[in-house]
């Protein structure tokens, strides 16, 4: 099955401490993934947002399972790496979030790899997922 890969950079008139706290949060994620609703599940093993957090992602229909995502990889204002850890139509996912910037301005490098469970579903996937990201990162204010 073909990997799809999402790669979006973004630049923002706000501070790189400013979007790194944004995007670290883990409820503030679903105003990227609207109409997912996203709730965490479990803190870092030493940072709130860090390495071992997890957050559980879903859409707001009676049928619709949700997922997990658990952090793998965490540095304060540079990188926030994670992976679908549970449930998903989706495997060997891998989230990317490579930051940038200074007092100014902040940059955002976002990555997703992913291949489906079964035939088409990650093709499928793919548009839907960068529509609503770019979507979301270009609603941004901080």
């Amino acid at each position: 099955m073909a990997v799809q890969t999402i790669d979006i950079k973004k630049s923002f008139p706000f501070s790189l401490e400013k979007l790194f706290a944004h995007m670290s949060e883990h409820e503030n994620l679903a105003s990227l993934f609207a109409p997912m609703k996203v709730v965490r599940v479990r803190n870092g093993d030493t940072e709130r947002n860090g390495v071992g957090s997890v957050r559980q992602l879903g859409l707001p229909l009676p049928l619709a399972a949700p997922f997990e995502e658990t952090v793998t990889a965490f540095e304060t204002e540079k990188l926030i790496e994670y992976r679908i850890s549970r449930g998903s139509p989706l495997r060997n996912h891998h989230g990317c979030m490579r930051f940038s910037g200074d007092d100014n301005s902040a940059q955002l490098h976002y990555t997703i790899s992913f291949e489906g469970k079964f035939p088409g579903v990650a093709a499928i996937i793919k548009p839907v997922l960068q529509q609503g990201i770019n979507r979301g990162l270009n609603r941004l204010k901080l």
